[in-house]
């Protein structure tokens, strides 16, 4: 589907509040997390702290470590071992585990004032880390369908997940800003199925209800595993950066494919999308 057959699944009037700041967050956010199942921070890390991170993803794309491989290329880019050092910054879609493989990307994902306020969400437990990736979205970059992150991952449904962006170039309607349809984690399980990606049903769509969170660089975006939420197609020239990180509690047992698809597999539960 074109963006302009997608362009009513998204709501761009409708702005999602903020939070000055994630030293801000106390009971009262808190509660506001759990209400709505998300919670937007205007000023999450620095502009030194975030320009450290844009050198990193672009060492990254560079090559800097040969031993990072985690590097995916928007559809249809063509083969990557043609492109010249531009295009290839222009053209990378995803970096996937990149935590390993530099410092600097590592020490945002343990920043202490962010553990500090996704412990909080999980009720005092240990935030783990257990994804990370860079969503470069470049020009033209592809939507991604509303769905819940919780139907990609063997996390038992009633764990809280939280998963975070953290912005690196500001994010609006138009570049493909997160847009997210509060109280909808209330709602238990969605299922899923495989259309233009790994989704619910359009039909299933907020259509009105959601709110678009623009945010400056710096700025943080955490919500619940089971918040439905989603990202139109970028329709600027320029590229929208974030960093996304994946935190479940440490105790938590993970639980069985077969286990997580009898929730959000609409194939396997016969039902019609």
């Amino acid at each position: 589907m074109t963006a302009a057959a997608t362009a009513d699944l998204y709501c761009h009037d409708r702005l999602a509040p903020l939070v000055s700041s994630l030293d801000a967050v106390g009971d009262a956010e808190l509660a506001l997390f759990h209400r709505q199942g998300y919670l937007a921070i205007r000023q999450g890390f620095d502009a030194v702290t975030i320009n450290d991170a844009l050198l990193a993803v672009t060492d990254l794309i560079d090559g800097a470590n040969p031993a990072f491989r985690g590097i995916s290329f928007e559809t249809g880019s063509g083969p990557s071992d043609t492109f010249t050092t531009t295009e290839r910054r222009q053209r990378v879609r995803k970096l996937m585990g990149f935590v390993d493989h530099d410092e600097r990307l590592r020490a945002l994902s343990i920043d202490a004032a962010l553990l500090r306020v996704v412990s909080l969400f999980m009720q005092g437990a240990t935030p783990e880390l257990f994804q990370d990736m860079a969503l470069l979205k470049p020009p033209g970059g592809r939507e991604k369908p509303w769905h819940q992150d919780m139907a990609y991952f063997n996390v038992p449904i009633d764990a809280t997940f939280v998963g975070g962006f953290y912005w690196r170039r500001q994010a609006t309607p138009a570049n493909g800003a997160m847009h997210i349809l509060p109280g909808s984690h209330h709602q238990g399980p969605q299922l899923h199925f495989s259309r233009r990606d790994w989704q619910i049903c359009d039909t299933e769509a907020p259509r009105g209800s959601d709110v678009v969170v623009p945010l400056p660089p710096g700025g943080v975006l955490l919500w619940h595993g089971l918040t439905l939420h989603s990202s139109p197609d970028n329709e600027t020239p320029h590229s929208r950066r974030a960093l996304q990180f994946h935190y479940r509690p440490a105790a938590v047992s993970a639980i069985s494919t077969e286990e997580r698809m009898r929730h959000y597999g609409g194939e396997v539960r016969g039902a019609e999308c």
